[in-house]
């Protein structure tokens, strides 16, 4: 049974009363952890959208970096609808799902979901409408409907109607002889009632909006209209004859997750090509319409659709907010973030002057841990490939792509090494969500050029972020890696903060050595010398670190425990944290998105703060932080703490080797969770509030990143 099969009356059954009642206050004496000590993923996912929502209400940041947070935020639903939302109904349909960790029931996180998710997107459509719109105006960029131009504008969109856009539209007439048509997911559309005059018989279409076309029309001097007010303003021309009745915008939301069996692994390409197909026709999980559409139309698109009365979205227009993001692309510097161009890293800056600039050379000197944007990618972990790629003396390169560019000189690199007659090993991972389609379409370009591309290992997501490549050198072949918390892309690696490790660490680079032979061999191995890998390991070495510093703690040393995450939801680690909490040891969690665990509860975790960082770039570094009795214990890597990440995918972590790279990490963390650090603060009860101080890490790091640039 698909997921649109559920029944309504399960859907909106209440639910028991117990469901939300409150376990009595907890008693730390009897050393039994209380059973409501999770906080529930999916209301916690909804919490940090909403952070994200309250950043576009921002009146300090940039008027258009507002209108792009706007655009984020309703992209992040749409994700969190096709993904999260589907897949709860999907278990639900099929009789699997099982209590949440929160104690919630599976019916119960539902509904708690689509309701909280209601109010969010109310909130986003008054924020555009009631806040922006009129900011926006004030700063001569208007975002108008039909009914606000003036002749010579509507005069000016008939003549590009006429030219751009009737050409490219398909009316789709309903009736005994059309059934209704397929709505494809997160498309824009028109439902239209029309009159036949002759007959005084009313009739149903539904027209597309096209996607090849801008969302927004320019007219005039700064003024933009939505497209769909255009078609909509020329109906008569695409239904010549008729008397059009009304007209709605609608958009529909279908569950896009993936799922390839098992089964299909020997032939991943092609089993994972024809779920793509599969993934256009899912059932629907969210119908959103303009709150002034007539009844009887929503009765026409609930029942055509089989979408649940609760799955109905009323807003007030436009709908699909992530167009957005072409209004915060104008070109009104004044309004944006001030500009900021990475540099290259000082250990790396002085290879720049060299020709062909020596990268090697610079790292046999010393490791160097870059920190994007703040530092150049371009200069650093791209340089580090295309130098391979050029280099006579490289033998061989192995390397994890996981997401990466249209256009991604990383790929080019490897095509260029390949077809030089290097060794090029890639673990390319085609079911990375969303980006599948690039993905076969990398893997195939890369295997033309002679490269040995292997997808991982049967039932695991290959997520690490590695580079490995040997050089024969004077002294015997060395060994060169990066080791990363994001991916391969130049282009996100500009907006997404993350770090990595340029090494040639004998036991690292042996570490990796023996981890690609696992991936694209056979290899029982689990165990590695500065290496943590997922799933063999990552957790209970995670578990270790943490009692290992409620030991130092007990013996008097130096013991604190600091992470940065975007997720943390895994039940044994947050246990884990809650017990060194209670023997005192301080831990700091700087969480970007979801987190499970209550900080704050006295007697369980009355030592544990959690902070949230939001803001120009996206924080997505993983780093865990052990003061490890005074010798600092630093690792680095792709892994959240989720049971995705620790059970069913190839994720790594790295000890940072250098005791000044590793304080240096201590000292970031200790900046994210300081008091005085613009955040968002988690409570005991799961509510997020935003604290303003005096320091915004972001703008201090780049004011940091430009002091260097100045100095060198």
């Amino acid at each position: 049974m698909e997921s649109s099969d559920l029944d309504v009356a399960e859907l909106s059954e209440p639910t028991s009363p117990d469901e939300f009642d409150v376990d009595p206050p907890f008693d730390p004496s009897d050393g039994v952890l209380p059973d409501d000590r999770f906080l529930d993923r999916e209301l916690s996912w909804i919490a940090f959208n909403e952070r994200v929502l309250e950043l576009a209400q921002d009146p300090n940041l940039p008027l258009l970096e507002r209108v792009r947070f706007l655009s984020i935020f309703s992209s992040n639903l749409d994700e969190f609808f096709m993904v999260r939302i589907a897949g709860l109904k999907r278990r639900i349909a099929a009789g699997v799902a099982v209590p949440a960790a929160s104690g919630l029931s599976p019916r119960a996180v539902l509904a708690r979901s689509l309701a909280a998710s209601h109010e969010l997107m109310t909130r986003g459509a008054a924020t555009l409408t009631d806040d922006i719109v009129p900011a926006l105006a004030e700063r001569d960029i208007h975002l108008v409907r039909w009914s606000d131009l003036t002749a010579e504008e509507r005069g000016e969109l008939g003549v590009f109607y006429r030219d751009r856009v009737f050409p490219v539209l398909t009316p789709l007439a309903v009736d005994p002889a059309h059934p209704f048509p397929y709505i494809s997911g997160l498309s824009l559309n028109l439902a239209i009632v029309m009159r036949n005059p002759e007959t005084g018989s009313e009739h149903f279409a539904r027209v597309k909006v096209p996607p090849v076309i801008d969302r927004w029309i320019a007219v005039g001097d700064d003024r933009y209209v939505p497209l769909e007010d255009v078609i909509a303003a020329h109906l008569d021309r695409l239904f010549p004859g008729m008397e059009v009745v009304t007209h709605h915008v609608f958009r529909v939301t279908r569950n896009e997750d993936l799922e390839v069996e098992e089964d299909d692994a020997e032939n991943l390409l092609k089993a994972l090509e024809k779920e793509l197909l599969r993934r256009r026709f899912g059932p629907p999980v969210r119908l959103e319409v303009q709150e002034s559409i007539d009844d009887d139309v929503l009765e026409l698109l609930v029942s055509e659709l089989g979408i649940h009365r609760d799955e109905v979205f009323r807003l007030r227009g436009p709908l699909d907010l992530r167009s957005l993001g072409q209004v915060a692309d104008l070109d009104r510097p004044e309004l944006s973030f001030d500009p900021f161009v990475p540099s290259t890293h000082e250990h790396l800056a002085e290879v720049e002057t060299a020709s062909p600039a020596d990268l090697f050379g610079a790292l046999r000197k010393r490791d160097v841990l870059v920190h994007h944007p703040y530092d150049s990618f371009a200069t650093s972990v791209q340089r580090f490939i295309e130098q391979a790629a050029a280099d006579p003396q490289v033998l061989a390169i192995k390397q994890t792509l996981y997401r990466t560019s249209g256009d991604s000189p990383i790929i080019d690199s490897l095509v260029d090494a390949a077809r030089a007659g290097k060794q090029v090993l890639v673990l390319v991972e085609i079911k990375a969500r969303f980006d599948e389609q690039a993905n076969i379409r990398w893997a195939r370009k890369l295997e033309r050029a002679g490269c040995h591309v292997v997808y991982g290992l049967v039932g695991l997501k290959t997520h690490c972020k590695l580079a490995l490549v040997i050089r024969d050198e004077p002294d015997g072949l060395r060994r060169y890696a990066h080791l990363g918390t994001g991916n391969y892309n130049p282009k996100t690696a500009r907006i997404y903060e993350d770090l990595g490790l340029l090494t040639t660490d004998q036991d690292i680079t042996g570490d990796l050595l023996e981890l690609f032979n696992n991936l694209s061999g056979y290899s029982q191995q689990s165990e590695y010398r500065r290496l943590i890998v997922a799933p063999s390991g990552l957790r209970d070495g995670l578990v270790e670190r943490i009692e290992r510093e409620v030991e130092h703690h007990r013996a008097g040393r130096p013991a604190r425990i600091a992470i940065k995450v975007n997720s943390l939801v895994d039940e044994v680690v947050i246990d884990s944290l809650y017990e060194a909490s209670r023997a005192g040891v301080p831990v700091d969690l700087v969480i970007r998105g979801i987190c499970g665990l209550r900080p704050g509860v006295p007697g369980l975790s009355e030592n544990i703060r959690v902070r949230s960082v939001l803001g120009r770039f996206l924080e997505h570094s993983r780093v865990y932080w052990f003061a490890n009795g005074g010798e600092p214990d630093a690792w680095i890597g792709s892994a959240d703490l989720m049971h995705r990440n620790l059970d069913r995918r190839v994720e790594v972590l790295v000890r940072i080797p250098t005791p000044e790279h590793a304080s240096s990490l201590g000292d970031l963390l200790e900046l994210m969770a300081a008091e005085d650090t613009t955040s968002w603060w988690l409570g005991p009860d799961g509510t997020w509030v935003r604290h303003v101080g005096s320091t915004d890490v972001q703008q201090e790091l780049i004011a940091r990143a430009k002091q260097r640039r100045s100095r060198t």
